[in-house]
């Protein structure tokens, strides 16, 4: 077998929670996984950005509570199956991964935890280590893959293209057969800028979310929806992809147009901040009955309208008259980067605008990560499990992603320990290594940062938190006019991380834009004015 071809009991694409969680379990299980990252490190990712906390729970608490919470935030069009087992085996499935197996350091306060609440919740029941808590949870699952000798970790990696039976096979029987199969993925390697032909038993995608297509994001580089967009191309079902959480309070100032936006979290609000106009009014009030607690969709609306009544470019967060806790301890990273930007978070409102930030559809799955081409799993915030609906709670994402995670690993190395999948010599010589489309050079840095503009700008304007038929049909005839173009460049160009990006992320703009077309009823975060 030559350098750029590879084989391996289960294919990772991508490293958060769910990917991390995953290849752990099933390393354990003793799987064969190779696990890949676009970036250098595993920790690169949005993962590693959660400030918030991760959902658990506490003595008051109970399953129905939070399924109830659930279920209210996302507007009651969850999938109530997918809610009651993450209600039910979510505190669980956390304390056996991240408190007993890979102890994170939550905060505690001698033997009992300490929880935070946040807007939807109805009790306090979020784990959190500070404000860094994604970082703290990624370093622990990262150290403890570099430590397993099942797993594989391929780090500078872009997944191309998923492979398939019914569309790379090149033997008549699988051509004939009705059942397409995803067996793999092709991957650019950017280190030696070469395509590998990576053959799996089975695949998973958790490649994360899609804020990057939007103009404002707290989203790193690489959520352009990567996932989403092969699994369309490989025909698997994808669901609510209308649906995109804008988090109410991202930074003001100090991003370039492109760049992420970083989070002030809910969990400010939480602790009794307030959000306030220009003229220091507190206005959550005279929007929804739980003020600064409300869901996030209905905060970010309230903002907006208060932007749009003012002409102001942003509203305040006033955290300095209203929170009991010490500020700087409770809030180390939040209140170093307002520092940076000059403004004193204890005698200062932190300014604050919308942004991209929670994508609640993707690649639909079952209650085990399974999606509806064989062989291919998806968790984390790339899949649609249902939990979300049309608005997700706060700090249920990292839970989700640590449930299906957990949950499809299981599936998959019960389906190895029974030996139902294999990749046979037929199967393996039928499926071709990468054949470059084209040869001619012509790749240009400006003319990328243009397409990039132009889906980045088009999605904010016309897709983004308030959405009408003319924007979204003006969205629909550029983007289109974007894709079609972006498919001719793309069969004639050598491949390159830019352009692999460049053609997942116009895709996946167009996938949410036709999503936001056919649904015509205004719900949760897929908000319609007409």
């Amino acid at each position: 077998m030559n350098d750029h071809r590879m084989t391996t009991d289960a294919l990772i694409i991508g490293s958060g929670i769910a990917g991390a969680v995953a290849a752990l379990t099933l390393a354990e299980a003793g799987v064969e996984t190779t696990i890949l990252t676009a970036g250098e490190e595993l920790t690169w990712g949005n993962t590693s950005l959660a400030q918030g906390g991760i959902v658990y729970t506490s003595e008051e608490d109970s399953p129905k509570s939070l399924e109830k919470d659930i279920l209210t935030a996302g507007w009651n069009h969850n999938y109530i199956r997918a809610v009651r087992h993450l209600a039910q085996h979510g505190p669980e499935i956390l304390k056996k991964v991240l408190i007993e197996k890979y102890p994170v350091p939550f905060s505690k306060t001698h033997d009992s935890w300490n929880l935070t609440k946040e807007g939807g919740h109805s009790i306090a029941r979020i784990l959190y280590c500070a404000d860094h808590t994604g970082k703290n949870i990624m370093e622990t699952l990262a150290e403890a893959l570099n430590a397993s000798p099942n797993i594989r970790i391929l780090t500078s990696r872009t997944a191309i293209d998923l492979l398939t039976t019914g569309h790379h096979a090149r033997h008549t029987d699988y051509q004939y057969s009705l059942n397409n199969q995803c067996v793999g993925a092709y991957v650019f390697n950017e280190e030696n800028k070469s395509v590998e032909t990576i053959l799996a038993r089975f695949t998973m995608l958790a490649t994360g979310g899609v804020g990057q297509v939007f103009l404002h994001t707290t989203n790193t580089q690489s959520s352009i929806g990567s996932g989403l967009a092969m699994a369309q191309r490989a025909g698997a079902k994808l669901m609510n992809c209308e649906y995109i959480q804008f988090h109410p309070t991202a930074l003001y100032g100090g991003a370039k147009r492109g760049e992420r936006r970083f989070l002030v979290s809910e969990a400010v609000r939480g602790e009794g901040a307030k959000l306030v106009n220009g003229s220091g009014e507190a206005f959550m009030p005279k929007y929804d009955e739980r003020a600064d607690l409300a869901p996030r969709d209905i905060v970010t609306r309230a903002i907006m309208d208060e932007m749009l009544h003012s002409g102001a470019d942003c509203v305040y967060l006033d955290v300095s008259n209203n929170v009991d806790c010490d500020i700087h301890e409770r809030f180390p990273t939040i209140s170093q980067n307002c520092a940076n930007m000059g403004v004193d978070i204890c005698s200062q409102p932190i300014p604050v605008v919308p942004a991209a930030h929670y994508f609640c559809g993707g690649v639909l799955t079952d209650i085990n990560g399974r999606t509806t081409l064989d062989r291919l799993y998806a968790a984390g915030e790339t899949s649609c499990t249902g939990v979300h609906g049309a608005n997700r709670l706060a700090s249920t994402s990292l839970l989700e992603g640590l449930v299906w995670g957990y949950g499809a690993a299981n599936d998959i190395a019960k389906h190895l320990a029974h030996k139902k999948t294999i990749l046979t010599r037929k199967l393996v010589d039928s499926i071709p290594d990468w054949q470059s489309p084209g040869n001619i050079e012509n790749e240009d840095p400006a003319l990328i940062a243009q397409d990039w503009a132009t889906v980045r700008n088009t999605m904010w304007n016309y897709v983004g938190i308030a959405r009408n038929k003319y924007r979204l049909n003006r969205a629909f005839a550029d983007l289109r006019n974007l894709y079609k173009n972006l498919q001719d460049f793309y069969r004639k160009t050598p491949p390159s991380k830019p352009i692999i990006d460049l053609f997942h992320g116009s895709q996946c703009a167009y996938i949410i834009t036709l999503a936001a077309m056919r649904n015509k009823q205004s719900k949760g975060c897929h908000f319609r004015v007409r």
